[in-house]
């Protein structure tokens, strides 16, 4: 099995505008709600290609309910900590005119500490059912920056494998914590190591310094050019088929999803990144964020191209 963590769970809206222009009353042609946060989004993807997922992390007021009773309904099995407030909304407005995504997020509610402990034991439960567990996005309010790197620690007492999803100070604290997968973009190594690099090859050594921590898989993130990942030392360069997309949130999220299908599968780490980078450019061709067709995955993981380098 694997556990999807999103503490910050959300109620995610998709709304397509034939036009959106500010200080204008604007009519939305047609509007998607689903269960969100990096971590569901994830959870939703690994089910849809054929893996056991559980959801866990915190849920709260009206909210919550409708995020785990939806759950419920698309099959998800889900195990989260109740508390007081109420879940975000995260709104993604698309203009149809020009493709251009406009993303508001909502805070969502505080986490109290007696929460942040009932959490750990119910994580080290989860993790000791699971092979591998996924932590995927921002901290709630009430959340130390370091949180992540103790529930990694956990999760590796349990002896399930950690990947990590971050950004900020949370993914600084926690890859001190030596996760097995991290997915980082230019701006997070950039961040991780104060230091800009203006070259591929200084953004490499970056990435090599990360993996002689004891990081096994390094993915950096390039968007719809694929990805540069090193695995036990080896650079793996990927290219994305080229799509018309639809919608483009999510796909971070589809990548991990895919990540840790092939992973459990003991897929070889061509054939990992493959399906990583077919999931993830599958999210793309969807209307709602981290969602995918798997014929879709299917026809799209042959035209995904790994060199080893």
């Amino acid at each position: 099995m694997i556990t999807t963590v999103t503490l910050n769970a959300a109620i995610d809206k998709t709304y397509y505008l034939p036009r959106l222009e500010l200080g204008k009353l604007t009519r939305a042609s047609r509007l998607y709600a689903d269960p969100g946060g990096k971590g569901v989004n994830v959870a939703r993807v690994i089910q849809q290609l054929g893996m056991p997922v559980t959801a866990t992390g915190f849920v709260a007021g009206s909210n919550g309910d409708y995020i785990t009773r939806q759950l419920g309904q698309q099959g998800i099995a889900h195990d989260f900590v109740s508390v007081e407030g109420e879940s975000r909304l995260c709104l993604n407005m698309i203009d149809e005119s020009t493709g251009v995504s406009t993303e508001l997020l909502e805070p969502g509610p505080v986490i109290p500490a007696e929460a942040l402990e009932r959490f750990k034991e119910k994580l080290s439960e989860l993790a000791g059912k699971s092979r591998i567990v996924c932590f995927s996005g921002s901290l709630p309010q009430g959340v130390p920056a370091a949180y992540y790197a103790e529930l990694i620690a956990r999760v590796k007492e349990q002896g399930a494998i950690a990947f990590l999803d971050t950004s900020g100070e949370p993914l600084q604290h926690g890859v001190r914590a030596v996760p097995y997968f991290i997915k980082p973009n230019e701006h997070e190594v950039h961040h991780l190591f104060d230091d800009r690099p203006a070259t591929e090859g200084e953004l490499l050594d970056k990435l090599r310094l990360l993996q002689q921590s004891g990081i096994k898989l390094v993915s950096l993130s390039l968007g719809e050019k694929g990805s540069l990942s090193l695995y036990d030392g080896q650079l793996y360069r990927t290219a994305a088929p080229k799509i018309e997309a639809v919608n483009t949130v999510g796909c971070g999220d589809a990548f991990v999803a895919g990540m840790a299908v092939g992973l459990a599968q003991q897929l070889p780490v061509e054939d990992m990144l493959t399906l990583a980078i077919a999931s993830g450019t599958a999210n793309a061709l969807s209307a709602r964020a981290g969602n995918v067709n798997l014929d879709d995955v299917r026809r799209l993981r042959g035209q995904v191209t790994v060199e080893r380098e």
